[in-house]
């Protein structure tokens, strides 16, 4: 009993990887997150982030993963149901990613005051 469950466990986390892929090989504006993500952690090392500077940083990135990926699987069910152009349809989507954009835009403030505070030392004349 407790083996089958296991099996579905490792099954699901299968499913969910596979989701991952399917988002960054089809999604050119998960293909971006993911540079974004890369530079932004890439800097927050080099410039030695503080532990509440991380935590900031990593729920942004976070949450822009999970925005990106709700909107995409929207999209796909949505295309699923119709391809023609239906307004309901339509506002769906866009109200989806306007969701990607609100996150996207805080998450870049954020990176903006925490960045600043360490970056402000190498741009003074």
């Amino acid at each position: 009993m407790f083996a089958r469950y296991l099996h579905a466990r490792v099954k699901s986390f299968g499913y969910a990887f596979n989701g991952l892929k399917v988002l960054l090989l089809t999604q050119p504006h998960a293909q971006l997150h993911a540079l974004s993500s890369i530079a932004v952690l890439a800097l927050g090392k080099i410039l030695h982030l503080r532990r509440w500077e991380w935590v900031a940083i990593l729920l942004c990135i976070a949450m822009v993963w999970m925005a990106e990926a709700l909107n995409t699987a929207l999209e796909f069910l949505a295309d699923e149901v119709s391809l023609e152009k239906r307004d309901r349809i339509g506002k769906a989507k866009d109200i989806a990613a306007g969701g990607v954009l609100i996150t996207a835009l805080i998450s870049i403030a954020v990176a903006v005051l925490i960045f600043a505070n360490h970056l402000t030392p190498y741009f003074r004349v």
